[in-house]
């Protein structure tokens, strides 16, 4: 109600939005599960009594601001989330009242008071209902309330009949089904497990029905699920934290995300259909129903909803408003379908919307306590440092550690929270290296500006003349590397437009947030894989190293992030880059996957590794163009060896 037709206080916004959640927490994750009576007046009581304190904070607010707060311990984090994130709550508030005080080093950080600390954890701007908790109260719950009516009106059968219709009859048409349908749930779901679970328990049966293993085919589900976080223009809850930190527009960050989407589901459909090559699977049309009977069916409950929203998210409108108008689309829509949503419909779905939010708005409320001390601390500068001074200035080390990072991260932590944290941490450095590694061609190019040369002057002045004619391009490099970060900072505001800029720091953000998934495909803890497992009944490491090694695109994207104009240069450099990573990512599929026509040896997987990197690799259009011929020389190869045992044995 509050964002449809009405705005209300932030704090007291914020604070509503928690108290609501935290009281269905207690009611939806019991003490103890199978409990009696008491147990469950128990969660009643302990929940009326955090919204009995969070009234307390909106009511009391400027007395509060006058005399001091008192906090109440509650563990609504850990019934969401499980352990991990109130342990990390706790040791963050405990770091800048305690411990950081006996560390030395850049981490030794002077304690606070605790009445201090208190007050700047519930109203700091990135505290308990500071901005974090805004971005879940807004953008964020009105989405998967969008998701929730969709799904509530019929519109998740009509994802499956649409994929089934459209790829039903290909090679490996099972397994493409579940790449489509996964990546166009993940458009309405928000969570990739959510996402799994929902479409694999009819993608994992329909794909091993068509012969492919059982580990292969939850490694499938697995890695397109997670792909459906990344697929405009919802892009889960990441994507709304990414346009919030950055002040970048949500219409923007969705723009730049649509080709790297598609290159994503593309490498993932490449693996299938090389594994149903390999096992010689033949098309089938069995059980898949025609399109125009599908889109007849279902298709208005959902392209109505979805044209609308797009529609206006392009013509300028908030996301909170336009994913408001987009719920009403769903409920109009669902009346020409034979799907009609009545009160009882729309009461469901707004009770399927808040059951799926619980987890997310606990946990990004929850999330504001460990910013707060980050940004309290200055703990983002100093990692942003030592993550330059690891890598040694070397962007690729760089985003090699934050992949790491990620990962350990992600054993963890959800999704959401780990790119929040790493977007805190880690975006800054790489934002600071990608603007770094082009400012060495500036400098070499000369007629820099007055102002920049001024600085220049104060940070090497036996460079000067030299500098206003040009350096040699090695030298500029060692000369950019031997600056100071505050100095490389001025230099970078005066040399580059605020449009470069700005793309720089989404190119950044969008590398963390993609690396933020991987923990979902990546043993040895993948919860996407571990779901998937259980559906297709195989073993549980077996399908995560499966998913691990069909979402390879989750590492080949940020690469491209970094070092082409795919999301950062003008579209038709997009392009230039998009229309040769197509066979890039194919070449690259084919030498994990030892298969494409035949079975491959080792020199034949080189050759296809080859063509993979100089298709992949930023190099100029005409090596790139290079690169397509070992692909063909590896083509008539496989073919040549393939054709030549069919021949002999004709009679």
């Amino acid at each position: 109600w509050g964002n449809s037709f009405g705005h209300i206080q932030d704090l007291r916004f914020n604070a509503l939005h928690f108290a609501g959640f935290a009281l269905l927490c207690f009611l939806t994750h019991p003490l103890i599960r199978g409990g009696g009576a008491w147990v469950r007046g128990l969660d009643l009581a302990l929940g009326l009594l955090v919204v009995a304190c969070t009234a307390y904070l909106m009511a009391m607010e400027d007395a509060i601001y006058q005399r001091g707060l008192r906090l109440t311990w509650v563990e609504t984090t850990r019934r969401a989330t499980g352990y991990v994130v109130p342990v990390l709550i706790v040791l963050a508030l405990s770091y800048v009242i305690w411990w950081g005080a006996l560390l030395d080093g850049v981490f030794s950080f002077r304690g606070l008071h605790l009445e201090t600390l208190l007050f700047r954890s519930i109203f700091g701007d990135d505290a308990l209902f500071g901005n974090i908790a805004r971005i879940s109260a807004t953008f964020v719950f009105m989405f998967i309330l969008f998701g929730a009516f969709l799904i509530r009106s019929g519109a998740g059968e009509f994802i499956i009949d649409l994929a089934r219709s459209l790829a039903g009859r290909w090679t490996g048409g099972p397994g493409l089904v579940a790449v489509l349908a996964s990546g166009l749930t993940g458009t309405i779901s928000g969570a990739a497990v959510a996402n799994t679970v929902s479409t694999g328990v009819i993608t994992i049966p329909l794909m091993k029905r068509a012969g492919f293993p059982a580990r292969f085919a939850g490694g499938v589900e697995a890695a397109a699920s997670t792909g459906g976080q990344l697929v405009p223009p919802i892009m889960g809850a990441g994507a709304f934290v990414m346009a919030s930190y950055t002040q970048i527009p949500y219409g923007t960050i969705v723009a730049v995300s649509v080709l790297p989407a598609i290159l994503y589901f593309f490498a993932v459909g490449s693996f299938v259909r090389l594994e149903a090559r390999r096992l010689d699977l033949r098309p089938s049309s069995e059980g898949a129903p025609s399109l125009g009977q599908t889109l007849r069916r279902g298709g208005p409950a959902f392209l109505i909803p979805v044209a609308v929203l797009v529609g206006l998210l392009l013509y300028g409108f908030t996301p909170t408003y336009a994913a408001g108008y987009a719920i009403l689309a769903v409920i109009a829509a669902s009346w020409v379908t034979p799907n009609p949503m009545g009160p009882k419909a729309i009461y469901e779905a707004l009770a399927l919307g808040a059951k799926n939010m619980i987890m997310t708005a606990v946990l990004l409320c929850a999330v504001g306590l460990i910013t707060n001390v980050i940004a309290t601390a200055g703990i983002g500068n100093t990692f942003s440092l030592m993550v330059t001074q690891w890598s040694g200035s070397s962007l690729l080390l760089a985003i090699g550690l934050v992949a790491l990072a990620s990962l350990v991260l992600g054993m963890g932590l959800p999704v959401t929270a780990a790119y929040i944290v790493l977007g805190t941490l880690s975006a800054p450095a790489l934002y600071g290296l990608l603007t770094d590694a082009q400012l060495p061609a500036l400098l070499a190019a000369g007629n820099l500006p007055e102002e920049a040369m001024a600085v220049l002057m104060l940070a090497a002045p036996e460079r000067l003349e030299a500098l206003a004619a040009g350096l040699p391009l090695a030298e500029a490099r060692a000369l950019v590397t031997g600056l100071e970060p505050e100095i490389r900072g001025l230099l970078r505001d005066l040399l580059f437009s605020p449009e470069a800029l700005t793309m720089s720091l989404l190119a950044a953000h969008l590398i963390v947030f993609w690396l933020s998934q991987d923990s979902n495909v990546t043993p040895p803890v993948c919860l996407c894989a571990f779901a998937a497992a259980a559906i297709a009944k195989s073993p549980p490491m077996a399908t995560g190293l499966n998913a691990w090694k069909v979402a390879k695109g989750l590492y080949v994207m940020p690469l491209l992030f970094a070092y082409t104009p795919l999301v950062s240069g003008e579209w038709n450099q997009a392009l230039l880059v998009f229309a040769f990573a197509l066979p890039g990512l194919f070449a690259f599929a084919v030498a994990l996957q030892g298969f494409w026509l035949a079975r491959l040896g080792w020199g034949q997987r080189g050759l296809a590794a080859g063509a993979a990197l100089l298709l992949l690799w930023p190099l100029p259009w005409g090596l790139h163009l290079a690169g397509l011929a070992p692909l063909g020389l590896l083509w008539w190869w496989q073919r040549a060896g393939r054709t030549a045992p069919m021949e002999a044995a004709t009679p």
